[in-house]
């Protein structure tokens, strides 16, 4: 199993998570927020032909997740994988695709891959975020959540890699040119992961496997590469997982989990 990103952060998301057995291969889209356009022409960019993805799944409604997702889908003609509350948000658009549904807790067989939804804490109307697993490997994604709850802890234990939200410094949002309101919905329990919320998830996470943290979705204006990742080093608390810090312009490239 290996994954890639398209870019993270508030102004696109996309993640590739690819798998193969035997003589087949799985790749699934987690989230599509650029164009169509523009999702090809990152694809590209990784080696990567857009005819090759097998299903879209998604997390939430807001738009840095899904604005391309349904014409990308009609296009390719590719199932949605969404919960149902997400799907009342965003119907109207999703005229003329495979569209199906998860929920907390029940997981997804796609080829080779197996998903695993588990609720998060977000400002949207059923937001949802994923493990995906080969058999052999656990790839945890955790952005868009205002908080740690358990129920997030236990879905991401024994993970063998991780994408985690870093989304903001505490200090740097309270000074920031941002109206009070938005600074109230970023960091509130609704809201975006401060770097010292992931920090405190990281600790409380069992690391038994874990080899490698992604800091993901970190604002361009509230956060810096370089206090997310010492964010993590902390939380990691002395176990030897690599580092690395997605971008929003480049996100990562494949990272192979064999």
């Amino acid at each position: 199993m290996k994954f890639a990103s398209l870019g993270s952060g508030s102004e696109g998301n996309a993640l590739l998570i690819t798998a193969a057995s035997g003589m087949t291969r799985t790749t699934v889209m987690l989230d599509c927020g650029f164009s169509v356009k523009e999702t090809e022409r990152r694809m590209a960019r990784i080696g990567m032909a857009a005819a090759e993805l097998s299903a879209i799944v998604i997390t939430h409604e807001h738009s840095d997740h899904v604005s391309g997702a349904f014409k990308f889908a009609r296009r390719y003609h590719v199932p949605v994988w969404l919960s149902y509350g997400t799907f009342q948000a965003v119907q109207d658009d999703c005229k003329g695709v495979d569209i199906r549904f998860c929920r907390d807790g029940v997981a997804i067989p796609i080829g080779d891959l197996e998903l695993l939804p588990y609720t998060v804490p977000h400002d949207a109307r059923e937001p949802v975020q994923y493990v995906a697993s080969d058999g052999r490997n656990r790839l945890g994604v955790l952005t868009d959540a205002g908080h740690s709850t358990p129920h997030l802890v236990s879905a991401l234990a024994g993970c063998d890699a991780l994408v985690l939200e870093c989304n903001h410094d505490r200090q740097m949002l309270a000074n920031s040119v941002y109206p009070p309101s938005l600074k109230r919905r970023i960091g509130g329990i609704y809201g975006h992961l401060s770097n010292d919320s992931s920090t405190q998830i990281l600790s409380a996470l069992d690391r038994s496997r874990l080899r490698m943290v992604i800091g993901a979705h970190l604002s361009q204006q509230n956060n810096t590469a370089a206090l997310a990742a010492a964010a993590i080093t902390l939380g990691l608390d002395g176990v030897g997982a690599q580092v690395e810090i997605a971008c929003q312009s480049t996100g990562f490239d494949w990272i192979d989990l064999a």
